[in-house]
């Protein structure tokens, strides 16, 4: 342990900085059995993997990157982004919702980020007064609480699941989100929710219609109440184009304002858009936070902010994939041979999911609902004594706080039924 007094150079919250993530940490421990010789399963990250343990690549992705000119990969980008890549940035988070939308006057306008996490950082630096806290399901992804805390703000939780007792809609809470809704609205001057849907890290779980829809009525209801309280809907969309309705809050939006439902001057709504899972260029740090709102105002005053906002944090957001995915996604045979190498992986998948599902239930395991993307959940209450059973097994999860972690997306599909086995004997 370091002495405090050697430590004059840090900040009082540079040395609130500690710890280490619970991901690589399990991560190693499946590196080291596997190198041992052990017939390991490796459920702890976040990146998908072929079948035979290599990383998936689009192809169509990568062949595109090697043929970009030497100037795309040197030069800086646009402090905002490139136009086109912005662009495609609004059609990726809206598909094919977005004209419509825009009929209506409910226009965007993005940012490029360094990846999700960046549109992340754009919306909680300038989204939530410093000291007031951001609304999310109590089972989220665990850096969430890192970008909050630096950038001083707190969090409040309500329910992943209802209760038994209160199943007005299916996944989803209605009653703690709006009670929790309320006593935000009543005591900030602003209020933020973070929604990773669809495809939700770390269950696997993405709302139905009808949740989306009553989500949406009671943010929407609140902002009106609540006039002088600005309302930011952040859609956290890093998993969305591996959904089986992956533009699904775009369809519930322009539902909501088809049925006559008034969108409130002071509710803004965003998704924040990743491109490392969808394209598999993780390390390519390429994203975008997309901002619609129906005055055309407030969406220039947005673009100054974010694009400040970048300036003095990354300066600008890496070029080359700006570049090259908007080109492809400009063509239509190249956008169209990407969305079929996209399938094949989104299909991949699939199978395993579908395969861990029998296997539990016919195990009698009980799983949380999971539909789409990349991980699956187990609920318990000593995650860390479940993961430490199953790595008995040589089966290596990731404790995370009210549950433990399944990355399918990592797991080839003979491996599967042994996730299921080694759950059922922590389960016992």
């Amino acid at each position: 342990m370091v002495d405090e007094i050697g430590m004059q150079f840090l900040s009082s919250h540079g040395k609130t900085k500690s710890g280490n993530d619970v991901i690589f940490s399990w991560l190693a421990r499946y590196q080291n059995a596997a190198a041992a010789g052990a017939d390991a399963v490796n459920g702890t990250i976040g990146a998908l993997l072929e079948d035979n343990g290599e990383l998936a690549i689009n192809t169509v992705v990568d062949s595109a990157l090697r043929e970009a000119p030497p100037v795309e990969f040197a030069a800086y980008a646009p402090l905002k982004g490139l136009p086109p890549f912005l662009d495609l940035a609004q059609t990726l988070a809206l598909g094919e919702y977005r004209q419509s939308l825009e009929t209506l006057g409910v226009n965007g306008m993005a940012t490029a980020s360094p990846g999700g996490s960046g549109a992340l950082f754009l919306a909680a630096s300038n989204f939530c007064e410093r000291g007031e806290a951001i609304l999310l399901r109590d089972r989220h992804w665990g850096p969430y609480a890192g970008f909050l805390k630096g950038c001083g703000l707190e969090m409040a939780t309500y329910p992943l699941l209802p209760s038994n007792e209160n199943t007005h809609y299916p996944m989803f809470d209605s009653e703690a989100f709006s009670t929790e809704l309320e006593r935000l609205a009543t005591s900030q001057s602003t209020v933020m929710t973070w929604l990773n849907d669809p495809a939700h890290n770390p269950t696997g779980l993405s709302l139905p219609s009808e949740s989306r829809y009553a989500l949406l009525n009671l943010f929407m209801e609140s902002a009106t109440r609540h006039e002088d309280v600005g309302h930011t809907l952040l859609i956290d969309s890093a998993y969305h184009l591996y959904a089986d309705e992956p533009h699904g809050w775009a369809e519930t939006i322009l539902e909501a304002l088809e049925n006559g439902l008034p969108w409130p001057e002071n509710l803004l709504i965003c998704f924040a858009v990743s491109l490392s899972k969808s394209h598999t260029i993780y390390g390519l740090r390429t994203g975008a936070l997309v901002c619609i709102h129906p005055e055309e105002e407030t969406l220039e005053k947005l673009r100054e902010v974010m694009g400040v906002t970048g300036r003095q944090t990354w300066s600008a957001a890496p070029r080359v994939a700006q570049y090259v995915l908007s080109e492809m996604h400009a063509s239509e045979s190249g956008g169209a041979s990407w969305s079929l190498e996209r399938d094949r992986l989104a299909n991949l998948l699939v199978e395993r999911r579908e395969t861990f599902v029998k296997a539990c239930t016919e195990l009698k395991v009980p799983v949380n609902p999971t539909h789409d993307g990349f991980f699956a959940w187990y609920e318990c209450d000593d995650p860390v004594a479940v993961a430490e059973k199953c790595a008995e097994m040589h089966v290596y999860l990731v404790p995370l706080r009210g549950g433990v972690r399944i990355g399918l997306c990592a797991i080839p599909l003979h491996q599967i039924p042994k996730v299921a086995q080694a759950l059922k004997s922590a389960h016992q």
